[in-house]
């Protein structure tokens, strides 16, 4: 299900392949220097040594992939969506900050076009407009 998932939003797989076709571990690229590394909970021990797992419902981790234009956003939040990913929020303009809701429409203009989904795997991932900032 992981390999189906983040094929559907475009990124590569990479690494020699195992006997099942797919690589191990089995990771994609994300950018020139990010990789996404899935290692089934059995295997991953070795990575985090004698830390515990967080529970499946904690996130430690959030991933952000910046791209060019509003447009570029919600295509991969499309894809995200329908290869089974669950919408956290929509792609909109975001106002981060500690500003009251009330107050957004006369205090701030928005800082940012983003949206944010959980994989299947319940990792949490946003993707904004990064306005040359995290050009993926």
């Amino acid at each position: 299900m992981s390999h189906a998932f983040y094929t559907a939003l475009g990124f590569v797989a990479v690494g020699e392949p195992g006997d099942d076709g797919l690589p191990e571990p089995l990771q994609f690229r994300i950018s020139a220097g990010l990789r996404v590394m899935l290692i089934p909970a059995v295997g991953f021990g070795w990575v985090i040594g004698r830390r515990r797992r967080s529970p499946r419902s904690a996130h430690e981790c959030l991933v952000v992939i910046g791209l060019a234009t509003d447009a570029e956003v919600d295509e991969l939040m499309r894809r995200a969506q329908d290869a089974g990913a669950d919408i956290v929020f929509e792609a909109e303009n975001q106002t981060w900050g500690p500003v009251p809701v009330d107050d957004l429409a006369e205090t701030r203009s928005p800082d940012a076009y983003a949206g944010a989904f959980a994989d299947p795997d319940g990792h949490m991932w946003q993707v904004t407009r990064a306005d040359g900032v995290l050009i993926r």
